[in-house]
């Protein structure tokens, strides 16, 4: 289901409990993403927004965003002047996709000032804007439009707010059963099209609903089924769950008959969407940041197995040398056979035990004394390239392994983890270093994934070589506990504790089965061992180590289970 009318209106009644709380902090962890926390009924709850072009929603969170270390103009534009003021009311217009914030302040005067934010979700249109209420002057906004990108209205710090092209739909939520029968024609077909056409806020999943209840679309079932869709949602009664199958999943608020697949219920609509969206706008941001990374990562990784390939049939036409050896020393003992100008001769094989006859090439050019030297020549080549191919071909599937460890590290990593990959790479000669205005002290510490499993036990996990590094050489004690897929590029995981019972053991393994390339694999093979067994060889490469002394469970990487120890790292942060 996308984040439809209906998903608007079922988060905007949620979120009513927070109204009349007051703004204490405000973040912009990315480019079109806000986090304002607001303190209401007690505690601080924290408001997600987000104009990202595909994943544009808002809602409470519990998630845990970085935050860049200089906040963007708007990011410090809004704490200017919105920190502090009371969050006054939460409207949604309608059933559109359009939800007005109205915060009550004070100005640098201290007059009372009135500000609002206007959440517009309306696919790669999304915006957010700051408007002063009193003279609807956009302040600023997340995203500008100028007069050349739209001829319908300029979105700019100083224009007059103009809201988004009306469709002059109906509220669904507002018409009776006859009414419905006079907007639509039974007659003309299509009536899925006619519903999204006649009504806003209703998107195809629901439509597609609507019309499974009605069974067969007559002036009769239809307007009762439509009733009966919506008559939750006209009370405010949401159903958050996900339905899960082999190929997708989905998100809906109102139960959806018609769709099969498992099902997992929520308690709260915000619970719903940041365990459906956990991960997925991460992956989008980390797929723009590093599209050109993976790219380059997959080419060495390809020309290293085209280099096997050629190394394989050299090292194939190296198992012809003995034949050479053999034709030079036949060619010597006939050499009474041969006349110059020979193409060929045939003599005795005596290495045959039924001592058959052979047919040996010769270059006519060549006296029959040039010729068995010549096979003798190849014979030597032959064999001494041997072992150079041998050695060759092993440090080629060593660098395979090495950049397939890099591609994997890429597919699970967040934003902030890829720029310590694009590190690693300058430095082992990949590619040119980037020149950066601000230095990295050499002794900065990576910033590693922390849970605490459901015993309260600490678990660390590397997202790349240079997390991995600090985790098991330096911040791992020698009695903790290792973790890593068997055979598997993956994470290092640590249990930084000495005691710690079976359920935490399977949690650190799950989580060591996640950030590996096995994710969507189950029964993954995870090896466990203490820090003091684990190794890096002299001149590996990064997170290259070797281990032993271990033990090796199988679990089925859980993606639920590790949002719910992460949480339990937030809930206990708080």
């Amino acid at each position: 289901m996308s984040f439809d009318g209906i998903v608007t209106r079922a988060v905007t009644e949620e979120l009513q409990q927070l109204v009349s709380g007051r703004i204490v902090k405000i973040h912009q962890p990315y480019k079109t993403e806000l986090v304002i926390t607001v303190r209401a009924m007690g505690r601080n709850r924290h408001i997600y927004l987000s104009a990202n072009p595909t994943f544009a929603r808002f809602h409470i969170t519990e998630e845990k965003y970085e935050n860049p270390k200089e906040p963007p103009m708007f990011c410090m534009l809004l704490r200017k002047h919105l920190e502090g003021s009371i969050l006054e009311n939460i409207e949604q217009k309608g059933l559109e996709r359009i939800v007005t914030f109205s915060f009550k302040g004070r100005n640098e005067l201290g007059d009372v000032s009135y500000k609002k934010l206007v959440i517009e979700l309306m696919g790669r249109h999304s915006n957010i804007l700051f408007v002063n209420t009193e003279d609807n002057m956009i302040i600023d906004s997340i995203k500008h439009i100028p007069p050349s990108l739209s001829t319908y209205r300029t979105i700019l710090p100083g224009q007059q707010y103009k809201e988004p092209p009306h469709q002059d739909k109906l509220n669904p939520l507002e018409i009776s059963e006859d009414e419905l029968r006079s907007k639509l024609n039974f007659y003309q077909g299509k009536m899925d099209k006619q519903l999204i056409d006649t009504f806003s806020g209703l998107s195809p999943q629901i439509i597609r609903e609507i019309l499974a209840k009605a069974r067969f679309s007559n002036q009769e079932t239809l307007p009762p089924a439509f009733t009966e869709v919506l008559e939750p949602v006209k009370n405010n009664e949401y159903v958050p769950h996900m339905i899960m199958d082999d190929n997708s999943e989905a998100f809906s608020v109102i139960e959806l008959s018609h769709k099969n697949g498992e099902r997992k219920y929520f308690e709260s609509v915000h619970k719903m969407l940041d365990r459906y969206f956990y991960g997925k706008a991460e992956r989008d941001r980390v797929k723009q940041q590093a599209n050109d990374l993976e790219k380059f990562l997959r080419n060495e990784y390809n020309k290293n197995n085209k280099k096997i390939k050629k190394l394989n049939k050299t090292l194939s036409d190296a198992d012809k040398a003995q034949k050479y050896q053999r034709y030079g020393e036949l060619l010597t003992a006939h050499m009474h056979l041969v006349k110059e100008g020979d193409k060929e001769v045939e003599v005795t094989d005596y290495y045959d035990p039924d001592q058959k006859q052979v047919n040996i090439p010769l270059d006519p050019y060549k006296t029959p004394s040039d010729n068995a030297q010549q096979f003798f020549k190849k014979y030597h080549k032959l064999k001494n390239s041997v072992a150079v191919v041998e050695e060759q071909i092993e440090k080629a599937k060593e660098e395979m392994a090495y950049l397939d460890q890099l591609i994997q590290q890429v597919e699970t990593a967040s934003p902030k983890d890829i720029e310590g990959i694009r590190e690693e790479l300058a430095e082992e000669g990949y590619i040119k270093k980037r020149i950066s205005k601000k230095q990295k002290k050499k002794n900065d510490k990576p910033t590693l994934e922390h849970y605490v499993s459901s015993e309260g036990i600490d678990i660390y996990v590397g997202k790349n070589n240079k997390q991995n590094e600090y985790l098991t050489n330096r911040l791992a004690r020698q009695n903790d506990t290792w973790l890593h897929t068997k055979d598997i590029p993956g994470s290092h995981v640590v249990i930084r504790s000495l005691e710690f019972g079976e359920e935490t053991l399977k949690e650190a393994a799950n989580l060591a089965a996640f950030f590996s390339k096995g994710r969507q694999s189950g029964q993954v093979p995870v090896d466990y061992t203490l820090i003091r067994h684990v190794k890096k060889p002299s001149g590996a490469k990064p997170g290259y180590v070797t281990y032993d002394n271990q033990t090796t469970l199988y679990v089925t990487p859980d993606e639920d289970l590790v949002l719910k120890l992460k949480n339990r790292k937030a809930v206990q942060n708080n």
